[in-house]
């Protein structure tokens, strides 16, 4: 999705050029940008007590991290608000938003570990309400925007539901004595939550094998996102087994416990599964199946950063090398794709951005000019004399 750039107010000067690149990666900042204080909370929570001054120093980051993207964040939704709005109503996007959820609640078990059991608790409240408004929302989204070809995509970020349901579950067993006698609640609602977010796993995840094991996989389709897929298991295990080793002092949880025990060690052994053919997925992408970015030369244009070109453009791309475009042409002809390859370093971006500039008009006339050759050996001569000139 390439997102809106930021337009500055006219003038010169080292000022507005920072205020117009500040306001740029505030415009398009990604919803999921938060996943970066639960990847650094997690290993420093699973640090502490073991190496605690490499536990603490990660919980410093998250400290400035978590701040930092909820201002930007803020930002963005009173400065650009069909910017956000775009991302909410986005089928694809919206799930991104629950890593605000997940991170916030990871944040609060490190501070929980350290005896800050108020500031825990208050983020906990926070990701409560921040995760009855955004799983409702994004349902909703699913339900009345989707549409037919944008479900035949289960997109792994979608995963991040449940990755946030799940980091409720472990954040509230831990805060629920300190909320008085509002605890049995409390514990009730944790046990409902682990039930919704195994329930959501089995919706998605159902639809997401589907999905990669009887379609074909396009370039896309094969991105770190997929990691998720073990992810959201992996939390549940972490949750189920929270639970188990919790005591509610209810006797009809207590009782749950063997059924706990055994989908616990279900979810554990499917999240171990996943873990090899995920590798394999890995592997088939470094070799060449989704290629080395998706970039596609007619998006490229002045003042684009390539990495945010996306792929599926229909026009004329290059595929591996640039001078390997002129043989995709003169092989596959106009509408071949892949991903740019190694000459980038080389040639630079200005020689890319010349293949647009030949429109099928200029590539028929460019074949017609030659006697006894193919249209599309024609083309291939097009191309060529753009990269050349």
């Amino acid at each position: 999705m390439r997102r809106p750039h930021f337009v500055p107010p006219a003038g010169g000067g080292r000022q507005p050029q920072l205020a117009a690149w500040l306001g740029d990666r505030v415009a398009r900042l990604y919803p999921g940008y938060f996943a970066l204080v639960m990847a650094t909370g997690i290993i420093s929570n699973a640090l502490f007590p073991d190496a605690r001054a490499l536990s603490d120093l990660m919980l410093a980051v998250n400290l400035v991290a978590y701040p930092w993207l909820a201002a930007l964040t803020l930002a963005r939704a009173l400065g650009f608000p069909r910017a956000i709005w775009k991302d909410l109503t986005s089928p694809g996007a919206v799930f991104g938003f629950f890593t605000i959820v997940a991170a916030s609640d990871v944040l609060g078990i490190g501070l929980h570990l350290r005896g800050l059991t108020t500031a825990a608790f208050g983020l906990w409240l926070f990701a409560l309400v921040t995760w009855l408004v955004l799983v409702y929302f994004s349902f909703g989204v699913l339900t009345f925007l989707n549409t037919a070809h944008g479900a035949n995509v289960v997109h792994g970020g979608w995963l991040n539901a449940i990755v946030g349901t799940e980091s409720l579950v472990i954040l509230g067993a831990l805060v629920a004595p300190m909320s008085g006698g509002f605890a049995p609640s409390v514990f009730v609602l944790v046990h409902m939550l682990w039930g919704i977010g195994l329930g959501l796993y089995a919706i998605f995840i159902t639809l997401f094998s589907y999905r990669i094991f009887f379609f074909d996989i396009a370039p896309d389709d094969i991105t770190p996102l997929l990691w998720v897929v073990m992810g959201a298991a992996a939390i549940s295990t972490n949750a189920g087994s929270t639970l188990i080793l919790t005591d509610s002092g209810m006797d009809f949880l207590q009782a749950m416990r063997p059924f706990m025990d055994g989908v616990t060690l279900i979810m554990w052994a499917w999240a171990t599964w996943w873990i090899p053919l995920l590798i394999l997925f890995r592997g088939v992408e470094a070799r060449g199946l989704a290629g080395t970015g998706h970039l596609f030369a007619d998006a490229l244009e002045p003042g684009l950063s390539l990495g945010h070109v996306r792929a599926r453009k229909p026009q004329v791309v290059v595929r591996g090398r640039l001078r390997a475009a002129a043989d995709d042409l003169a092989w596959h002809g106009p509408g071949v794709g892949g991903g740019l390859g190694g000459d980038l370093r080389r040639h630079g971006a200005r020689r890319v951005a010349k293949l647009p500039r030949l429109s099928p008009g200029e590539l028929e006339a460019t074949s017609n000019r030659v006697e006894g050759r193919s249209p599309l050996a024609g083309a291939a001569d097009a191309v060529r004399e753009a990269l050349d000139s």
